[in-house]
């Protein structure tokens, strides 16, 4: 059994790749700051719940057990797909690319990012622990 047949690590895997596609179009956003008609792009939000549901392998499932609880379904996101962003700054030449907008985006996906990096690192980690091969 590889890793990366691990729901958690494949749902992290998807995650990390996802965060790159989204700094990409993010890059897009600010090299194109001056393009007149240029309009941003984004991803649509990463789902996590639907990532683990659509790991090899994966039997989790949200599932009511009581009337009272609230029920959830996975919506799958599919592909990543770029979609236009629409911001409150337009210029007289129709461009909607604000640099500050963009570069806070571009901030806080690379914290994702690295988020996402560690919490795959330690758990490595923890497996390594668990099968006996620290260091």
């Amino acid at each position: 059994m590889a890793l990366t047949d691990l729901t958690i690590f494949s749902a992290l895997a998807q995650k990390m790749r996802w965060h790159q596609a989204r700094q990409g179009l993010l890059a897009e956003n600010v090299a194109n700051a001056d393009t007149p008609g240029y309009r941003a792009r984004d991803l649509k939000p990463f789902n996590f719940e639907a990532a683990l549901g659509s790991a090899p392998g994966s039997d989790l499932r949200m599932a009511a057990t009581e009337p009272g609880h609230i029920g959830a379904g996975a919506s799958g996101s599919g592909p990543l797909k770029a979609q236009s962003t629409y911001g409150y700054e337009v210029t007289p030449d129709r461009n909607a690319v604000g640099i500050e907008a963009q570069m806070m985006q571009v901030a806080s996906n690379q914290m994702d990012y690295q988020a996402a990096t560690t919490l795959y690192t330690r758990s490595l980690n923890i497996l390594k622990i668990a099968l006996g091969r620290s260091g």
